[in-house]
Parts: structure tokens; C-alpha cells; sequence
């Protein structure tokens, strides 16, 4: 039923295109055929004549007017059908000039409308490119106007704070001031105490000019031992008058002490200054087991350093503070924070009495705090890039920067004295008692004097340097560098040959992993990137000791405590381990 249905549709559409055919050659031809039925009637009208007069050749012939006019008529119509020939060829190529424009027309219409609906598809497309980015842009300025918003409370509340800031200062100051009178008001009573003990004190004219040094503690017990019946004062005391006021004046000049330190200044009333510790060589412990594992910081912690007592570790990292914690039975302790960084901290470290903690940061300088109080005392700023190291060095501060330079620091003043600068980012530094040591990016280790006015000396490290250590004796010299080898330099013998420490699995972690010699220089540690600690025995030259499972990121910093009894190791999640063989 479909397929004969099917071919009537084709026959009627062939029927009407022959009849739209008929229709156009006849209204084309249409003038051309009556010209032509015109001429054809005409001819047979002649040939009817001719014929009806040969059939009557008896008849008398036609008079030759009418045969003349015959033959015009005959010779016009020729002429006028040959016109009409062409004519209707002139027609015939103009209609298909026409058919051909036609055609050409028909195919520009069509590459039109496909231009117009390429248009448009582009057209639609651009409109909704458009309103995409009419949504992010009124996203982008809601974040604005909320960032806006923000910055104007965050202003509002960084007034607040500069405002508490400025009242916190003024009573520090204040503070500060009464604690100075107090203190001056004390001295001059120990002073009056000190002058009435000497004058009533029999003295020896011809004893020797100098005073033994004495501390206040000493002239109190003096003071106290003696018996009730004091001797007379010498007759002869006016006439040695001026070698007594020498020796007074001396006497006091030396009690009072060295101002160079700044931090003098904050010593309490009645405190004692503590005499620096002797560096003596302890037997060290070998690791054997992590006492106690604590999450430290919030972030990565960068640095761990023990205090000379070990009683007392100290780490700094990322989240920009310095944590202390006290080390008791075995177990870490929270005793305090210190902020004042504006960046993360790269190194910490006490000084030799334990009052004081020094720090680098990524913020260009370093910072000094007294270990009881959260706020720095002190900043040193003047490097280019951030303090890789900062050491106490006698009555100065050493720092060592990415930029390449040394500097030793007057803390009194605050002020750079002593100044070295080498084309090499310099990644970590250690003080001897006149020698500076430092190690850099050239895989180099140089040695300066005091004054940082020369190198002394320089020695091959084989690889970058990422951090230096010393022994409790400071005989022997730490290096770690990125070739995964660490190297312990005999600095009694100042010579390259070093004894080398490498083993199958640790990884330097980055260009800053702190590594740790023990105090006795029996062992060497170091943190390895896939998160375990490595202890290698010195005299045997081979690893020793290998304790993981307890860091789950790669191990930035290892520690030793003075002692030798602890071994400290920090990572870069936040994790700090105390290891023992407790």
C-alpha cells in the first residue's frame, strides 16, 4: 500500500512539472507561434492559389499585377519569419543568461542563509559567553565588595591592636622604669653597704693595688664572719689614700661587669650572672626508642635546638613562634611560646647560660627573646633574603643569610659591626671561640676570623651544604649536603680529609635539613626524607642505628642534648620525637 501510494506521488509530481514546463515554453513562445500560424496560413492561402491555377492552365493567366503583389507578400512573410528566427533565438539566449543569473543568485541565497545562521549560532554563543562572564564579573565584585568589607575591620581591628599595642609599651615602660629605680636605689644601698664594709675594714697599705674580684654574695658572708672586735685603722691609711681609692674604684668597675651585652640590662634584682659552662665531651647514648612523640606545632616545624643544661628543648617552624619544652622523665612539656615573627623561623638556638634563645627568620632578620618573657627584645634586620643561621658568638651575634653574607651584630646597639659577603647562598653557620664557620651553596665550607675581615681558610664540602654542626669539644666539624653524604671534619688537623657517612635509603630531605654530631663526636644523626632518623657510630664508619615508624613526613631537623642522654628529630607536619635508650 505505501510502496504504490509512494509512486503516485512521484507520477503527480512529474505531471506538474510537465505542466509548469507547457506552461512557461507557451507563455515564452506564445508570439513567436501566432507569428508563425500567421505565416502558415498565409502559405497554404498561396499554395491553394498556385494549385487552383495550374489546374486551370486553360484559364487566362492572373494579370501580373497580382502575381507581383503575390510574390512581396511572400517575400515579406520569408523576411518576417527569418526576423522572427531571430528574435526568437535573441530571446532564447537571454532567457538562459537569465536561468544562468538565476542560478548564481539561487546559490549566493543559499550561501546567505548559511552565513545567517552561522551568524546566529555565533550570535547565540557570544550570548551566552556573555552571560557567563556577566556572572563571574558579579561574582568577582561580590568578593570585592566582601574583601572590601573585610579590609575595612581588618583596619578598624589593626587600629585597636596598634592602640593596645602603643598602651602595652607604655606600661612596659613604666614597668621598666620603676624596675630601673628600684634597681639603682638597691645599688646605691650595696654601695653604701660595700663603702662602710671597706672603711671599717682594716687594710693593708702595702698589699697589692688590684681588689680580688669579690660579688655581692662574698662581701655579705665577709661581712658576716667577722668577729665582733674589729682592729683599729691604720695609722698610715691617709698616706696610701690614692692606691685605696684605685682599688676601690676598680673593685666596684669590676663588679659592675661588661656592658657590651644588651641583655645585661634585664637582669632581675639580686640575680647572679651565671658563669658560662664548660663544653666538656659527655658520654652519648645511642637512640634506641622514641620516649615521647608529641605534635608540636601546627605546622611544619623547621628547628630544634637543646639547652646547655638539657633541660630545655626549643623548636621553631612555619607557624611562626618558638615553642620551649621542658624535658622531664623521659617526656616533653609545654612551658612557654615566644612570637614576634612576621614569617617562619629557619633556626633556634639558647645561649651558653640558658637565658636567652636567638632565632632566624624568612622575614630577613633575627630575633632575640629572654626565655621568660613572650615578646622579643631584640630585632636584627639588614640581610637581603631570609637568616639561614643566627649564633651567640661571646658578647656578639652571628647571623648568615641566603643572600651570601656573614654579619656579627653589637646587640648593645643593635647594629651590624663586622660584616663578609660571598657570591654563594650560605645555608647554615657555627662560632668557635675566634673562628667562624660557614657553609654554602658552592660546596664550600669557609672559615673567617673574628671580624669576618678574611677567609682563612676553605675546604671542599663535595655537595651544597645544608646545615653544620660542633661537637661539644669543637673539635669536630658536621656537614650534611644534598649529595646524601655527611662528613665530619678533624678541625685540629684542618685538612680535607674527612671521614664520609652515607647509607642505602636516606635522602637528604631539603636545602635546610639540620643534622646533629653527639657531644662526645661518637655518633652522627640525620633526619631522611622518607621520615626516618639515622645514626651512624664514627669510629666504625658504618650506620648504626636506623629509627622510623614514628614521623609520617620527611624529617627536617635533628638535635642532641649536651648531656648525651636525648636525641631530638622534628618534621615537616608539625611532629617532634624525643629518642633514648632509657
Amino acid at each position: 500500500m505505501k510502496e504504490s501510494e509512494t509512486k503516485n506521488v512521484w507520477k503527480a509530481h512529474v505531471v506538474c512539472q510537465l505542466q509548469r514546463r507547457d506552461r512557461e515554453q507557451h507563455h515564452n513562445f506564445r508570439e513567436l507561434v501566432h507569428a508563425y500560424s500567421r505565416l502558415l496560413e498565409r502559405s497554404r492561402v498561396a499554395d491553394a492559389i498556385l494549385a487552383n491555377a495550374g489546374r486551370r492552365s486553360d484559364s487566362p493567366a492572373p494579370p501580373p499585377l497580382y502575381g507581383v503583389r503575390l510574390q512581396r507578400n511572400a517575400a515579406e512573410l520569408a523576411y518576417q519569419a527569418v526576423e522572427k528566427q531571430r528574435h526568437l533565438e535573441s530571446r532564447e539566449k537571454a532567457l538562459e543568461t537569465q536561468r544562468q543569473r538565476l542560478a548564481r543568485e539561487e546559490r549566493r541565497r543559499a550561501e546567505a542563509r548559511d552565513a545567517r545562521r552561522q551568524l546566529r549560532l555565533g550570535a547565540e554563543r557570544q550570548a551566552s559567553e556573555n552571560g557567563r562572564l556577566k556572572g563571574l564579573y558579579d561574582a568577582l565584585m561580590e568578593r570585592r565588595r566582601l574583601a572590601e568589607r573585610l579590609l575595612r575591620q581588618e583596619e578598624v581591628r589593626g587600629g585597636h591592636l596598634l592602640d593596645d599595642l602603643v598602651s602595652l609599651k607604655r606600661h612596659a615602660a613604666a614597668r621598666l622604669n620603676r624596675r630601673n629605680d628600684r634597681r639603682a636605689r638597691v645599688q646605691d644601698v650595696h654601695l653604701l653597704k660595700d663603702l662602710h664594709t671597706a672603711t671599717t675594714s682594716q687594710v693593708n697599705v702595702e698589699s697589692s693595688v688590684s681588689f680580688p674580684r669579690r660579688t655581692c654574695s662574698d662581701l655579705k658572708k665577709r661581712t658576716r664572719e667577722k668577729s665582733p672586735g674589729r682592729l683599729s685603722r691604720s695609722v698610715s691609711a691617709p698616706e696610701s689614700s690614692p692606691n685605696i681609692l684605685a682599688s676601690f674604684r676598680e673593685f666596684f668597675e669590676r663588679r659592675r661587669g661588661p656592658s657590651s651585652r644588651a641583655w645585661a640590662d634585664e637582669e632581675e634584682e639580686g640575680e647572679e650572672e651565671t658563669a658560662r659552662p664548660l663544653r666538656i665531651p659527655t658520654a652519648a647514648r645511642l637512640p634506641g626508642r622514641a620516649l615521647h612523640v608529641l605534635e608540636a606545632h601546627e605546622q611544619g616545624v623547621n628547628t630544634a635546638a637543646f639547652c646547655s643544661s638539657s633541660a630545655l628543648l626549643a623548636s621553631g617552624g612555619t607557624d611562626r613562634v618558638v615553642k620551649i619544652w621542658e624535658v622531664r622523665a623521659g617526656a616533653l612539656r609545654h612551658r612557654s611560646t615566644l612570637d614576634g615573627s612576621t614569617e617562619g623561623l629557619t633556626c633556634v638556638q639558647f645561649d651558653p647560660a640558658g637565658h636567652w634563645i636567638l632565632a632566624g627568620s624568612y622575614d630577613k632578620s633575627a630575633l632575640l627573646w629572654r626565655l621568660d618573657r613572650p615578646v622579643a627584645k631584640l630585632t636584627l634586620t639588614g640581610h637581603g633574603r631570609k637568616v639561614t643561621a643566627a649564633r651567640f658568638s661571646r658578647h656578639q651575634v652571628l647571623t648568615a643569610s641566603a643572600d651570601g653574607s656573614l654579619r656579627m651584630w653589637d646587640p648593645q646597639r643593635a647594629a651590624c659591626v663586622h660584616l663578609a659577603q660571598v657570591a654563594s647562598c650560605c645555608s647554615d653557620a657555627v662560632c668557635l671561640e675566634n673562628v667562624a664557620i660557614s657553609g654554602h651553596f658552592d660546596h664550600y665550607i669557609r672559615f673567617w676570623d673574628s671580624r669576618l675581615s678574611g677567609c682563612v681558610h676553605r675546604v671542599s664540602a663535595g655537595g651544597k651544604v645544608t646545615s653544620l654542626d660542633l661537637s661539644a669539644d669543637g673539635r669536630h666539624l658536621l656537614s650534611c649536603c644534598r649529595d646524601d653524604v655527611l662528613r665530619l671534619l678533624d678541625l685540629r688537623r684542618w685538612s680535607e680529609h674527612s671521614a664520609a657517612f652515607r647509607a642505602e635509603g636516606f635522602k637528604c630531605t631539603s636545602d635546610s635539613a639540620k643534622v646533629a654530631v653527639s657531644p662526645d663526636a661518637r655518633y652522627v644523626a640525620a633526619g631522611s626524607a622518607d621520615g626516618a632518623v639515622y645514626v651512624w657510630n664514627v669510629s666504625a664508619g658504618a650506620l648504626e642505628a636506623r629509627l622510623g615508624h614514628e614521623h609520617s613526613a620527611s624529617i627536617s631537623a635533628v638535635c642532641w642534648s649536651t648531656s648525651g642522654e636525648y636525641a631530638a628529630s622534628v618534621d615537616k607536619r608539625g611532629r617532634a620525637v624525643l629518642w633514648s635508650d632509657i
